[in-house]
């Protein structure tokens, strides 16, 4: 599933929602919208920079690592029941940041299930569960499983950067992602459903960049919005909203309820101008788009029952 390279919009008439990049306190930025079409397809709404320039997704690499642990039980490679991570606790557990285990360091600070702690080296424990149950590189299995058939060349994982914050790659790339969130073909729709509702209900935590929240919820890799207030995502988004983002200045947010995903990357590191740029400029795209016709015939669709390269 790819992107085509000369789209800039779908030809709606303006006002455009993505203008507000302009004002952002970035040296460079770039952003773009996608959704569903009536037949069941995908197509960009629009973009604005340039589509092919790599940045650095930070923690949006965690979406990246969960897809490829979707595979992975997909296939019988893995279980999110399968013992990960500190004594007690699951592949299940260490998605959705409730192994116990701290930010950065080994030793948990509680058991499993009993709190919502952002874990960088539970995504690190992941990686290395997923190249030893499927005899591969986790860099190499990320490829193949994951990279390869969303067709996203420009996206890597390099040597010795880590599985929790190290990934590189273009906004195309990530908007295929975002594509494959709205409209999954890589893994069964039931799994996608599962892996964004609410995993171990009830756990208190906090949002980095946001505070403590009690429930503080989480998907199988997936942040979901729900309730939380303040939020990265804007007061337009549903409940339903899943997606992260990174401390690079990247974002994906996906809202199945609008049927609109939406993507930045840019090279200011997360901060308080985030704080408020982001939910604006989230709720100026679900203004533009939600009650938006979408084209029926347009050479950015993105057709889930379609095998060509549109790269």
């Amino acid at each position: 599933m790819g992107l085509d390279p000369h789209l800039s919009d779908t030809g709606s008439p303006p006002p455009h929602s993505l203008g507000a990049l302009s004002q952002w306190p970035v040296g460079s930025a770039t952003a773009g919208v996608v959704r569903r079409t009536p037949g069941g397809g995908v197509e960009i709404a629009e973009h604005t920079g340039d589509l092919d320039a790599p940045f650095a997704w930070a923690s949006v690499t965690k979406l990246l690592v969960a897809m490829a642990v979707l595979v992975a039980v997909e296939e019988g490679t893995l279980g999110l029941d399968d013992p990960a991570g500190p004594p007690g606790s699951t592949v299940g557990h260490l998605l959705a940041h409730a192994s116990g285990l701290g930010p950065d360091a080994a030793p948990p600070l509680t058991a499993p299930g009993r709190r919502r702690i952002y874990s960088n080296i539970g995504y690190e424990l992941l990686a290395d569960v997923v190249s030893l149950t499927s005899g591969m590189p986790f860099s190499d299995y990320l490829h193949a499983g994951v990279v390869l058939p969303l067709e996203m060349p420009g996206t890597e994982l390099p040597p010795g950067s880590s599985p929790a914050s190290g990934a590189r790659g273009p906004l195309r790339d990530l908007l295929a992602l975002g594509a494959e969130l709205l409209a999954p073909r890589l893994v069964a729709p039931s799994t996608l459903a599962g892996a964004t509702a609410v995993a171990f209900p009830g756990l208190a935590g906090v949002l980095p960049g946001f505070g403590p929240f009690d429930p503080c919820d989480w998907g199988l890799g997936f942040e979901l919005r729900d309730a939380k207030a303040p939020h990265w995502t804007g007061a337009r988004n549903s409940p339903a909203t899943f997606g992260h983002f990174g401390q690079s200045g990247s974002f994906l947010w996906v809202d199945p309820d609008a049927e609109v995903a939406c993507a930045s990357l840019c090279d200011r590191d997360f901060g308080p101008w985030a704080k408020s740029a982001w939910p604006a400029l989230a709720d100026a795209v679900l203004t533009r788009w939600v009650s938006a016709p979408a084209s029926s015939t347009t050479p950015g669709r993105l057709d889930p029952g379609a095998s060509g390269n549109l790269h």
